[in-house]
């Protein structure tokens, strides 16, 4: 039997809109990976990119935020805030040697429950394929 490794997603879901689609997905039972660790904000907009380091420092693996689609943000520009933020986030990502590719922003409504999941499988295989960040490893050794 082998370990074959398991990425943590920690997953940034606006409460109008995202969470509302994953939660579609589990009642209407939906199958995707179990990797991700869902956080309810209220909207996508209100996310610090500090949010998004810390859940790397933390162990997560990949950190997806699902937000509101574009014109639908019940805060009417949250999500046009971090659509501007996520270039900028990436930038900051790879100034850690962090790949950008584990950070994804994504648009899912309450209606989107097979979307979410969609979402969820795609980010969980590309997180295997890019293999461990290895992030914790790294601040043990600076210690």
């Amino acid at each position: 039997m082998t370990n074959a490794f398991e990425p943590r997603i920690v997953a940034f879901l606006c409460k109008w809109c995202s969470y509302t689609g994953a939660d579609l997905a589990g009642t209407s039972r939906i199958k995707y990976p179990a990797n991700v660790v869902p956080i309810k904000v209220m909207c996508s907009g209100r996310i610090d990119p500090t949010f998004i380091l810390k859940s790397f420092a933390d162990g997560a693996d990949g950190v997806l935020i699902c937000g509101c689609h574009p014109g639908d943000c019940h805060y009417n520009e949250g999500n046009y805030n971090m659509q501007k933020r996520a270039p900028m986030i990436k930038k900051m990502l790879k100034g850690f040697n962090i790949e950008p590719e584990r950070f994804r922003l994504e648009w899912v409504s309450a209606a989107e429950g097979d979307k979410f999941a969609e979402v969820v499988r795609e980010m969980t295989e590309s997180m295997r394929a890019l293999g461990p960040l290895g992030f914790n490893e790294l601040k043990e050794a600076v210690k």
